[in-house]
């Protein structure tokens, strides 16, 4: 039998919920801007989407991949590439605007931003984009499940982004070289 106290001691119980709950992620934070809840949105998307996907693969009978060591080099090599576009080429700035602001110029071709600090979960989201190592997750992710569903391009996509990192590394090896012939 449901007492008058009741719907109040419930409501004191999830206040006091909430409480503790604020009280832990303020004494993570140490007084710094972390923006936790930005970053459950973005957990609870990314198992959205694997789940999703790994879902429908396994009711479509999909075959798993089996990668051997060349694959992993690949798609290592290719997500190295992704990330380092998507998180930090001039050209990609475009798409990181609306969640980063410009700080400054990077490497070759690159460059430097913050994320915009307007709300917990813009804040999240420009963190993931100005990242490359917290894009990595999710650009082998793209290509774990693009080897599931479009092997074939997959491995023309992962293999010419590979291709390009090697480009890459030989510019900067070339320079370097350049510069230590100079004196």
């Amino acid at each position: 039998m449901r007492t008058p106290e009741a719907p109040s001691t419930a409501r004191e119980n999830a206040e006091r919920a909430v409480h503790a709950v604020q009280d832990e992620v303020d004494t993570y934070r140490n007084g710094e801007d972390r923006p936790l809840g930005g970053y459950a949105v973005l957990m609870s998307v990314y198992a959205t989407i694997v789940g999703t996907l790994g879902a429908v693969a396994a009711k479509r009978g999909r075959p798993m991949p089996r990668p051997d060591a060349g694959d992993l080099v690949v798609t290592a090599l290719a997500s190295h590439k992704i990330s380092r576009i998507v998180s930090k080429a001039a050209v990609t700035s475009p798409v990181r605007a609306p969640f980063t602001k410009f700080d400054g110029p990077g490497g070759p071709a690159e460059v430097m931003e913050q994320p915009r600090k307007s709300s917990r979960v813009r804040h999240a989201v420009g963190e993931l984009l100005a990242c490359p190592f917290c894009l990595d997750l999710w650009t082998v992710t793209a290509l774990v499940f693009g080897r599931v569903y479009a092997p074939n391009l997959t491995r023309l996509v992962a293999g010419s982004f590979a291709a390009l990192t090697g480009a890459d590394f030989l510019h900067l090896a070339y320079a370097k070289a350049q510069q230590l012939a100079e004196g």
